[in-house]
């Protein structure tokens, strides 16, 4: 994507990178976006990196991104509702959403209370935090979810066998 300079028409949520800690663009600061990828945009805002999320972006003046889950009636928080919010989530250097890259391990749904556990491509990986802030603020967005908790494991460590084939075949690792 090509360096954009745009001006935050309203405060926007946003996440600090690479630490996930959530923070406000205030109004009317420039911001330069760096990277579009998922659905999310990669900040600069006064030299400091950051990551609004695309259901946010009409602060920015862009084009914000709709989750649209069924309506249910029962109360309940529904797994494929929380498949779908993951779904939405994309690895910020390979564009393949988290569920099909292989990184979500497990979703465990206590009443209202939602607990994920994943794992990254590689135990250094700097974007870490980063993606953990975006499972717990996509997650919380699906009906009737109150908490959202991600528990990072690395065993079993990833390999690219987790990935569906369609995701194999998307990042040309498929044969």
């Amino acid at each position: 994507m090509e360096k954009r300079m745009v001006v935050s028409l309203a405060a926007c949520p946003a996440r600090q990178v690479p630490s996930g800690v959530p923070t406000t663009i205030p109004a009317g600061v420039f911001v330069t976006i760096n990277q579009a990828l998922g659905g999310n945009y990669t900040v600069t805002v006064n030299g400091n990196m950051m990551r609004v999320d695309g259901t946010d972006a009409a602060a920015l003046g862009l084009q914000s991104e709709e989750i649209i889950f069924e309506e249910r009636q029962d109360g309940l928080v529904h797994d494929d509702q929380v498949r779908q919010a993951l779904r939405t989530i994309f690895d910020p250097e390979i564009p393949i959403n988290l569920l099909d890259l292989g990184l979500i391990y497990g979703i465990d749904i206590n009443d209202r209370n939602v607990v994920i556990r994943m794992t990254l491509t590689a135990p250094t990986c700097g974007m870490g935090p980063v993606l953990i802030s975006d499972v717990k603020y996509r997650v919380a967005k699906v009906p009737n979810v109150e908490s959202v908790t991600v528990d990072l494991v690395f065993d079993p460590p990833w390999s690219r066998d987790m990935m569906t084939e369609e995701a194999q075949l998307e990042a040309g690792l498929f044969f």
